[in-house]
């Protein structure tokens, strides 16, 4: 089994580099790369807790997928009710 601090600093650079691309992201104009740029930083966040405890990692996991997929959403549908290109 791999060791734990793996994780942990895996984690912790998905986290950094996950975040920086969501603030590069709103330039992009592919949603599919705006979705992934957001759910690296989720998946960062997770392995760090992975460390700590599985269910919390999963649970944690599970809530930043559904949250950010919601923002996400209401963020394109504003946009396109301005008149935005998406």
């Amino acid at each position: 089994m791999l060791e734990l601090s793996l994780w942990f600093y895996t984690g912790c650079f998905l986290a950094i580099v996950g975040s920086l691309a969501t603030v590069w992201g709103p330039g992009v104009k592919d949603p599919i790369v705006r979705t992934l740029n957001t759910e690296i930083p989720s998946i960062g966040v997770s392995l760090i807790l992975l460390t700590y405890n599985h269910t919390l990692a999963l649970l944690t996991f599970m809530a930043t997928s559904v949250i950010i997929s919601l923002i996400l959403l209401r963020a394109i549908t504003r946009l396109e009710e301005i008149g935005t290109k998406v």
